[in-house]
């Protein structure tokens, strides 16, 4: 039975992305040897990592004075690096999710943090839009999707002070100004690459205005300096990132991605508000387009395990809600295809046709 994979992440991955990981595993460039035993400083990985780090800057359009860099130790990592480098007396940040309230926390490790906004007291069904940032702010912070509660910031801000942004979950899903960014950020496992890599994108100018000492591992201008081979990468995640990335330029960049994400989000919120039996769980003009969010009406909700159990009959797997919210959750990430969105919604009709 074919497999229809909505899991939050790890995520699924492009088969194209699959088949030719596997292929380096076996042989990796012609060397004879897997790439999970090349060398990291050999000159058919350097090749990699530098086609990687090229195909970033052209798919997003980055201008000049930024550097990708491709490090280890998750998002979370970035929490604290970020104002690590960043922070001087004090930063701004929007609480929109799980993930943000986490950066707000590390952040207060380092300096004054002001929470511009916050949807944390309606459990985060909204994102927050409405702010203020004080001029004198090191940077404002923001998680643009937040993939537990299924809202999205789809469009990017203009503000005064230097933006940060996490877009672990949302990356080459529609095109970005990367000049209205001082840094962007993201684990690889929703949209890029296996768990293992993060990737930076970060305006060069941004450091060296922090007067604290910073730990070698932990500065952001280690990392430029070496070309994100400091210490050993991790390999194996950067050869499959770039393999999505040659993926998404043959599908026709990340302008096509965004046409097909939306209809993939149309098709199923569509279905979820024609529906008598599912509801969704988020404020309208806040939805993601990569974590759709729902929940069974409160007279059908003794049947939401009934109904998990009866998508996994059709190959759906990886729907249930987090427990935060509930429910059921559908990660539309860029490699998922049309076809198992209409599986999803075929099995939804069905359920509620046998209730």
């Amino acid at each position: 039975m074919k497999k229809h994979n909505f899991y939050a992440g790890p995520s699924i991955l492009s088969q194209y992305a699959i088949d030719n990981t596997i292929d380096a595993i076996r042989d990796f460039a012609g060397t004879g040897l897997s790439v999970l035993e090349i060398s990291h400083r050999s000159k058919e990985f350097t090749a990699v990592i530098e086609e990687a780090k090229a195909l970033f800057k052209e798919l997003l359009d980055i201008p000049e004075g930024y550097d990708v860099l491709f490090l280890g130790g998750g998002a979370s990592t970035q929490f604290c690096m970020v104002p690590y480098n960043l922070l001087k007396t004090k930063a701004a940040y929007v609480d929109s999710g799980t993930w943000a309230n986490k950066a707000i926390k590390e952040a207060k490790l380092f300096g004054e943090v002001d929470v511009v906004a916050s949807s944390k007291e309606d459990n985060y069904v909204w994102y927050p839009t409405e702010f203020t940032v004080p001029a004198d702010a090191d940077y404002l912070h923001i998680t643009t999707n937040n993939t537990i509660y299924g809202t999205e910031l789809r469009k990017d801000l203009d503000v005064n002070v230097p933006l940060v942004a996490d877009m672990s979950s949302d990356i080459f899903s529609r095109p970005v100004d990367v000049s209205k960014y001082a840094l962007i950020y993201g684990g690889a496992q929703k949209n890029l690459a296996p768990a293992g890599v993060t990737f930076i994108i970060i305006k060069k100018d941004i450091l060296g205005k922090v007067d604290r000492a910073i730990p070698t591992m932990l500065n952001y201008q280690t990392h430029i300096d070496k070309g994100s081979m400091f210490n050993t990468p991790p390999v194996l995640p950067i050869y499959t990132a770039l393999q999505t990335l040659k993926w998404l330029k043959q599908l026709g960049g990340v302008k096509e991605m965004q046409r097909i994400d939306e209809e993939k989000a149309a098709y199923l919120y569509d279905a979820i508000d024609n529906s008598r039996m599912f509801v969704g769980t988020t404020h309208e003009d806040s939805r993601s387009l990569m974590n759709v969010c729902f929940v069974m009406k409160p007279e059908y909700k003794e049947l939401e395990k009934d109904f998990i159990d009866f998508a996994g009959t059709k190959g759906i797997i990886g729907i249930k809600g987090h427990r935060s919210v509930g429910g059921f959750r559908a990660s539309l990430y860029n490699a998922l295809p049309l076809e198992s969105v209409k599986v999803l919604v075929d099995a939804m009709k069905e359920f509620e046709n046998n209730h």
